[in-house]
């Protein structure tokens, strides 16, 4: 029987195999070993572990999305989290948090120090020891300022060849763009003048993950992470990471392979640590990143926002059962991480397909009828095309389709919440979504970014005020912290636990969730209108029990025959136990 440790070494040899088949590995595997720090008795993780449970609920932040004057925002942070979130979150995301240059953090200088605007290591790490926390890689590309960038312009390492060149008179106009900026970027260097590929933006080169030494680089860095307590991986923009001239250059093989080799090295290292891709793209090719359970724990469920928040504007749910109904339930080890809203905008690509062109238009007239702004990206024929909305979720639930604000505009944003709270998988609030921020338009203009219209910084203080006193932030905050604190304890809302969609008509969005052990059900109903809506418990098959209990309400159900009426906006959840 072979040793452990020679098992480890062939599984780490065959991922790299795919993504080096020219390479002697022998080095390569021991590199990554040494760099990360496996040791050789490690054993491998059991697969098809649920690593959560019903318990678990994201809150998504910036570092410095609440400020106060003379403490570092990181400690700022854990204070609000402490004092006003920790019976309802147990997963806290903080935005990327290291030295940057552009996109509020996205464009990484030095990935292995925090900022320090922010705090340091220690305020992250005293996060890490009451919450989950998950950190973001951004290894797709780095600062064009960043110390890689400079020492590939003056062909010193580490960095000399750490970047993708590419001729501009080589064909590229099959690779998905996501921006409308010119794919190569012109630059100086002592080797002459070069063009780097910049995906997103001129401030964000592309690193090249053809050479194996940026990913020994990477393995480095997660190492260092997990050193300091962050145990969730979000990779950000990942489905761009490998590059191929006379491709689409997304999705391409050797970026699912790099994923599982990711995968691979985290697990063994820390077994309860969780790998979460971020692709924002269509529904069929999103799933792909589930791998055989190999690839990401989970997966950004990005076709949910335009579906939901259409479905809630339009009073019309088809759509979003139609979609719920073709999704696969992700197997033990995997699951969706649900949200609504984030730091980015309301992404249309994972809508296409499953809203017609003139059902997007309508939507994304009605955003901008309440503030919202639109950005897009270049297609493969040269055009622009819109990519995402970018609006808060707050103005975004303040009317309908057909009219403008009205007097729902709160019912309606709770019941958006309590739909992504009950669905299956792990659900994900953004910080502006639990204090219902409004649309920022003065940030926008000083930032000259659309996206800026939904990053809000608050100070603690002001925030405190508006969250004691009556105003609609201290509505909605209260209404979902107390949403969250009864979610938590439903084995039903397990992320795994069974759900089937259930054909309730096209105003009333219902399911049914079974907990693990089969001992716990609870039919989920929401009303999607303005208009009040009935329906019969018996359409329900409400067969294990003689009585029901709305856990919301408190209200009890004991006549099957009885009509269930629903005001706008209004949901239940009937449990039976």
């Amino acid at each position: 029987m072979q040793s452990q440790q020679s098992i480890i070494e062939q599984r780490i040899a065959g991922h790299l195999k795919q993504i080096y088949p020219e390479l002697d590995l022998k080095e390569l595997v021991a590199q990554c070993m040494d760099v990360f720090g496996i040791a050789t008795d490690s054993l491998t993780p059991e697969p098809h572990r649920n690593l959560w449970d019903q318990s678990d609920v994201m809150m998504i932040t910036y570092g410095d999305s609440i400020k106060r004057d003379g403490e570092t925002p990181l400690h700022t942070l854990t204070e609000f989290l402490d004092k006003r979130v920790k019976d309802a979150v147990s997963t806290v995301h903080i935005l990327p948090f290291f030295p940057y240059t552009s996109d509020d953090g996205f464009s990484v200088m030095d990935y292995t120090t925090v900022n320090p605007a922010l705090g340091d290591w220690d305020d992250v790490s005293a996060i890490c020891q009451r919450y989950k926390v998950m950190g973001d890689l951004v290894i797709n590309h780095c600062s064009a300022r960043s110390r890689w960038f400079e020492n590939y312009k003056a062909g010193i390492d580490p960095g000399a060849d750490y970047f993708v060149e590419e001729s501009p008179e080589t064909d590229l106009s099959a690779v998905v763009r996501p921006r409308t900026s010119p794919l190569l970027r012109e630059v100086e260097t002592v080797n002459g003048v070069k063009h780097v590929w910049c995906t997103f933006s001129h401030d964000q080169v592309d690193l090249n993950f053809a050479n194996p030494k940026v990913l020994i680089e990477i393995l480095g860095i997660i190492r260092l992470y997990l050193d300091y307590g962050i145990r969730w991986f979000r990779l950000d923009a990942v489905a761009f990471l490998w590059k191929q001239p006379g491709t689409n250059s997304i999705n391409l093989p050797q970026t699912h392979e790099v994923i599982r080799l990711l995968r691979l090295m985290i697990e063994h290292h820390t077994p309860d640590a969780v790998v979460i891709t971020e692709t924002n793209i269509p529904n069929a090719e999103n799933l792909t990143y589930f791998g055989n359970a190999n690839e990401a724990h989970l997966i950004y469920n990005f076709s949910l926002p335009p579906l939901l928040i259409n479905s809630l504007v339009t009073g019309s749910c088809l759509h979003l059962k139609q979609w719920l109904m073709t999704m696969p339930p992700a197997q033990n080890g995997t699951a969706y991480l649900n949200f609504i809203a984030s730091h980015d905008g309301v992404g249309l690509r994972p809508a296409e397909g499953l809203l017609s062109d003139w059902e997007l238009e309508t939507l994304i007239n009605t955003m901008q009828r309440f503030g919202g702004r639109v950005s897009s990206r270049t297609t493969p024929d040269g055009k622009a095309k819109p990519y995402e909305i970018n609006i808060s979720l707050w103005d975004a639930m303040s009317g309908t389709a057909t009219g403008g604000p009205d007097q729902w505009q709160f019912a309606r944003y709770l019941c958006a919440a309590a739909v992504m709270a009950a669905l299956e998988g792990v659900p994900a609030y953004y910080i502006h979504s639990l204090i219902g921020t409004e649309n920022d338009q003065e940030r926008v203009d000083h930032t000259g970014s659309f996206r800026s219209i939904n990053r809000h910084i608050w100070d603690a203080d002001k925030l405190e005020a508006a969250l004691s006193s009556d105003t609609h932030h201290a509505r909605v905050f209260r209404a979902l912290t107390e949403l969250l604190t009864i979610r938590r304890k439903q084995p039903a809302f397990h992320p795994n636990a069974t759900m089937f969609t259930l054909h309730t008509g096209e105003q009333v969005f219902a399911f049914w969730r079974q907990s693990i052990d089969r001992r716990q059900s609870i039919f989920a109903l929401y009303n999607f209108s303005d208009q009040p809506q009935s329906l019969a418990l018996s359409e329900l098959n409400l067969t294990l029990t003689d009585v029901w209990t709305d856990l919301i309400s408190g209200e009890r159900y004991d006549d099957r025959g009885a009509q269930l009426k629903l005001r706008p906006y209004q949901f239940v959840w009937l449990t039976n136990i």
